[in-house]
């Protein structure tokens, strides 16, 4: 075999174990997703035949979808503006010498942003 024959091989094994890995990742994703709704079906139809009324399935407010867009959009921005804030803070630091450069930026985002989203969880609490 040919070097360069070699080299195809290798490439399209590369290929292959990337494509297997988004196949299964995303039937993992449908299995789940499946599952969650064919059970929510079941335990519906059990409390329907027992009598119970339909009223208890309506869990938002009339008028609004599954999910509130304003409260998406509003944790969205602070997840964004807290992990702006670590890549600053990260810049800050690594110029300062105060943690190792590999370590900074990742210690920074992920607190920023986790600090963000626990502020998120604050402000949502206090307007309920």
């Amino acid at each position: 075999m040919s070097k360069g024959t070699k080299r195809a091989i290798n490439l399209i094994i590369k290929v292959m174990g990337v494509l297997v890995a988004f196949i299964a990742f995303f039937a993992t994703v449908f299995g789940l997703y499946y599952v969650h709704i064919t059970t929510r079906n079941k335990e519906r139809m059990a409390l329907i035949e027992k009598g119970a009324d339909a009223s208890l399935f309506n869990t938002g407010k009339e008028g609004k979808g599954f999910i509130s867009w304003n409260k998406f959009t509003l944790k969205v921005g602070m997840f964004f503006m807290g992990i702006a804030l670590g890549i600053i803070v990260g810049a800050i630091m690594s110029s300062a010498g105060v943690l190792n450069e590999d370590a900074n930026y990742p210690a920074m985002i992920f607190f920023f942003g986790g600090l963000s989203l626990v502020l998120f969880y604050v402000v949502d609490r206090k307007n309920m």
